[in-house]
């Protein structure tokens, strides 16, 4: 064995590195709280932007589209083609796609002829309204005998309900004749801004409707406060169309309008009692 070398002068032996200690690590509570919460916010985010800019939930709390639509049904609303309106702003974005008559449709009050749509109220606009489109800008309107008339032109229409053949003025015969409009009564329903407006509009052969409005009624023509009464609907209040029914519950108008807290969870705790009995199984699935 040979011996070493002996170091020179100026070496020196070199002390191992140091390494900096390792950061204390997070610990897993602390991750995991915040893996809660980011996901959370991922999913309130993701409702949010579906439910604004894609579909919607609501609920038809009146007969004024018997039978097509049924108090009770929970539908589906495509936003997406109809334009969704940005929250907390007046901008939309552009119709991906026309209003085509015998669509549904739902708008904020009062879309294309004999589409249904849901819009929402143009007397308050909070309010949300599913009709059928009978006119569109440009169109002209005619009711005779519970008939209606488009352009002249009789329209067939087999989704249509009538509780009696009774015939009234405004309802069943419209537009009234100009003269006699301030003599209808007011318990009938006519709105009275629109009793000032309709003469404006009415010519020998109908209704004329302006560019950008749309003239709509229920379908359960003897029981739908529409267009007859309180005047066209605007375009730009038209939210989407119904996609199908998801939910339908069985109990009249005035359980699913009761504004009062004790009238809501006395409806909701009833839901949850009758739920099996009064849920429509039927209709669930049903597409528009």
């Amino acid at each position: 064995m040979e011996p070493s070398e002996p170091l020179n002068a100026g070496e020196q032996t070199q002390d191992p590195v140091e390494q900096a200690p390792a950061p204390p690590q997070r610990s897993s509570r602390h991750d995991g709280l915040w893996e809660t919460v980011r996901s959370l916010l991922i999913v309130l985010i993701g409702v949010f932007c579906i439910r604004t800019f894609v579909a919607e939930a609501t609920v038809i709390p009146t007969g004024s589209m018997e039978n097509t639509i049924l108090i009770g049904d929970h539908v589906f609303l495509n936003k997406l083609l109809y334009g969704p309106q940005l929250p907390y702003t007046d901008v939309r974005f552009p119709r991906l796609a026309p209003i085509h008559r015998g669509d549904i449709v739902a708008f904020h009050y009062p879309v294309n002829p004999a589409q249904i749509v849901a819009f929402h109220y143009p007397v308050n606009p909070a309010q949300m309204f599913v009709k059928r489109v009978i006119g569109v800008g440009g169109d002209v309107v005619r009711i005779v005998d519970k008939k209606v008339y488009v352009n002249g032109k009789l329209i067939e229409e087999p989704y249509t309900r009538f509780l009696s053949s009774a015939v009234f003025p405004l309802r069943d015969n419209f537009p009234p004749p100009v003269r006699e409009i301030n003599e209808l009564p007011a318990a009938w329903g006519l709105d009275p801004h629109w009793a000032r407006e309709m003469p404006g509009y009415i010519h020998n052969d109908g209704l004329h409707v302006p560019p950008g409005y749309l003239f709509v009624m229920g379908d359960n023509r003897d029981d739908s406060l529409d267009s007859r009464f309180w005047g066209f609907v605007p375009l730009q209040n038209v939210v989407g169309e119904p996609l199908f029914v998801y939910w339908s519950y069985n109990a009249p108008t005035h359980e699913w309008l009761d504004d009062s807290l004790s009238d809501r969870l006395k409806f909701d705790a009833s839901i949850l009692w009758n739920f099996f009995a009064k849920t429509r199984w039927s209709r669930m699935g049903k597409i528009f």
